[in-house]
């Protein structure tokens, strides 16, 4: 089959993230994950990066994924199905990082994180969320790490692109990619964005209709 060319993703990707999608079920514990009838993308970021923000902005529905002002609210595994009928599942990871978690709140995390992403068979890329006013920090790295020892695809998305000066950008943009160049499960090309102003909203549904397409 001949891949599509990129504008005919593109569109093909605001077709289904503009059709039914739908909050499927909260997972606390692995016993809780659905069955694994299709493909899954998966989002990480750090607890205040944007994340609910930006699941919203990608679907187009301002209150598919829950946002706070208070950093660390998602605490489980969140699933959300896209197409009618199922064409793939959208997946928000807990965010991690946040200096006022409980230690075995933490450790849960660790726990339920690592085992979902060694043991989902359907897992076809996490995408890494990564605020462009900070770059990667240590507890990014963490991630990243399990994800180059689960052996799972992960793509760094740049949030909140909009609060940078294009010069910080992409001076951002450079050392991130110089960060992962040698990772093993990274993929190479980096997305900017912003929820606020939809900077690289496009790109982003075409990159997640293109993982979730693939084998």
């Amino acid at each position: 089959m001949t891949a599509p060319e990129p504008t005919d993703l593109v569109e093909e990707a605001r077709k289904v993230f503009a059709g039914p999608i739908a909050f499927l079920k909260s997972a606390p514990d692995l016993k809780f994950l659905p069955d694994m009838a299709v493909n899954e993308v998966a989002f990480a970021g750090r607890s205040n990066v944007g994340k609910s923000s930006l699941l919203n902005a990608l679907t187009g529905r301002n209150g598919l994924a829950r946002t706070s002002n208070t950093p660390g609210r998602t605490q489980e595994l969140n699933f959300f199905d896209v197409g009618d009928p199922l064409r793939f599942r959208l997946v928000d990871m807990p965010g991690y990082g946040y200096a006022k978690a409980p230690k075995d709140m933490v450790r849960k995390w660790r726990f339920l994180v690592n085992d979902y992403l060694r043991g989902r068979a359907k897992l076809k890329r996490t995408l890494v969320l990564i605020d462009s006013r900070h770059g990667i920090k240590d507890v990014d790295t963490d991630i990243l790490d399990m994800l180059d020892a689960a052996a799972v695809s992960y793509r760094i998305v740049l949030t909140k692109a909009d609060k940078v000066k294009a010069s910080e950008l992409a001076a951002v943009r450079k050392a991130t990619a110089e960060a992962i160049r040698k990772r093993p499960a990274a993929h190479p090309d980096i997305i900017a964005t912003s929820s606020d102003k939809g900077m690289g909203i496009a790109e982003l549904r075409a990159a997640v209709l293109e993982s979730v397409t693939q084998g």
